[in-house]
């Protein structure tokens, strides 16, 4: 098998991070691979921001943890030391599907490189709230951009769950 089929069979979410900061080097592939993402009629409507400073990171997961209505302390990006935010522009009719096509790319790109990722959801709703218009307009972007997913990102802190069987009914040739 070669190895691009052998990346998209083995990625599996990972919920289980080391606290240990991926190198510049990874990142720098990880979301140069998330820009060659299809996007419809080639207009590149996403964008995606990423964070490595600890203090934005962990204001972006309680605001991510005050959606899902989790008790305080908890991290639904499981300790990843990396939040790639992907947001898409409104003003284009597939913004939706470009950006999950990022969220695609980035995330097997860094299974590829040897680094853990996981789709964090909330993204949407993040960027509705005041945080979310407040964070972008302290990063002086402008434009209406709907959040599309979090790419969080690290070193497994334990080995992944092999892939569930594929189940019957998934392929139907004609």
């Amino acid at each position: 098998m070669n190895e691009t089929l052998k990346i998209l069979e083995t990625r599996r979410s990972c919920r289980d991070f080391k606290p240990d900061m991926i190198t510049e080097e990874e990142l720098d592939a990880i979301l140069r691979a998330g820009t060659y993402a299809a996007t419809g009629m080639g207009k590149q409507s996403p964008m995606i921001i990423a964070v490595t400073d600890k203090k934005l990171r962990d204001e972006i997961v309680e605001e991510n943890r005050r959606i899902g209505g989790w008790g305080e302390g908890f991290d639904p990006f499981y300790g990843a030391p990396v939040i790639l935010i992907v947001l898409a522009n409104k003003a284009v009719v597939t913004h939706v599907y470009d950006g999950s096509l990022v969220m695609g790319n980035l995330m097997n790109a860094a299974e590829s490189l040897g680094v853990a990722s996981i789709w964090i959801h909330r993204a949407k709703e993040e960027f509705e709230s005041d945080f979310g218009k407040n964070l972008l307009k302290r990063l002086g972007i402008e434009g209406d951009w709907e959040g599309i997913g979090h790419c969080a990102l690290g070193y497994a802190a334990s080995p992944a769950k092999p892939a569930a069987p594929r189940r019957e009914g998934w392929i139907v040739r004609i």
